[in-house]
């Protein structure tokens, strides 16, 4: 009854964390004054391939996906479908949103309001992680890949590992901008999540949700 009961808490957590990290990525996105950084570096790729955001963000799943396999060093296939099975109704609802966010006006909002979606929409995405981090059913494999690092090579540190984890994109980032000449989604919010998402999800480790347990399984 009780692993019911905890079980039941972890699912309706990652339903939850889903959909608002979904709608943060958008919200940021949408503001136009720069994203979460796997996001940014998906929305470049997208611009400079020119394939659907939501199809990019998928592609992007697949080989992160694997990615998480090497580090692994070990084939754990409950990982790899339950990666690939957040990343497809993910990458297409941050898709979603973000229309509804732009059918909504909001990247013609004054810039001081779009500055505090923006930030808005980054602490969504930070304690969304968080929220489906501890939960440990499925996750992103980004913030797969994150949470490996965190709990397998820096003992715990959800500040070190999330900058370790966000060297791939900064790199796909600068070779899009080298290749086009363009940058998209990458300004103050793309600093702002580099700087600080680390601590915001640390915060909400114990402040957004705390009956949330960390469930590792490493």
């Amino acid at each position: 009854m009780a692993k019911m009961k905890d079980f039941k808490q972890r699912f309706y957590y990652l339903c939850l964390s889903i959909f608002i990290n979904a709608a943060g990525n958008a919200l940021a996105i949408s503001s136009n004054l720069g994203s979460a950084v796997w996001t940014g570096s998906a929305v470049n790729l997208s611009k400079m391939v020119n394939i659907p955001l939501g199809t990019t963000l998928f592609l992007y799943g697949i080989i992160v996906t694997l990615s998480n396999q090497l580090l692994l060093g070990q084939f754990d296939r409950r990982r790899f479908f339950s990666n690939l099975l957040f990343t497809l109704p993910f990458s297409y609802l941050v898709q979603f949103s973000e229309w509804i966010f732009d059918s909504l006006g909001v990247p013609t909002y004054d810039f001081w309001w779009r500055v505090i979606l923006d930030i808005i929409g980054l602490f969504c995405v930070a304690m969304a992680v968080s929220m489906y981090s501890r939960a440990n059913l499925i996750m992103h494999p980004n913030d797969d890949l994150a949470y490996i690092i965190r709990f397998k090579f820096t003992h715990g540190s959800a500040v070190i590992s999330q900058w370790l984890s966000y060297i791939p994109p900064v790199i796909i980032t600068g070779a899009c901008f080298l290749i086009t000449g363009n940058i998209y989604a990458t300004n103050f919010g793309t600093v702002f999540a580099l700087v600080f998402q680390g601590a915001m999800m640390k915060w909400s480790d114990t402040h957004a949700f705390p009956a949330l347990k960390h469930h590792v399984d490493l």
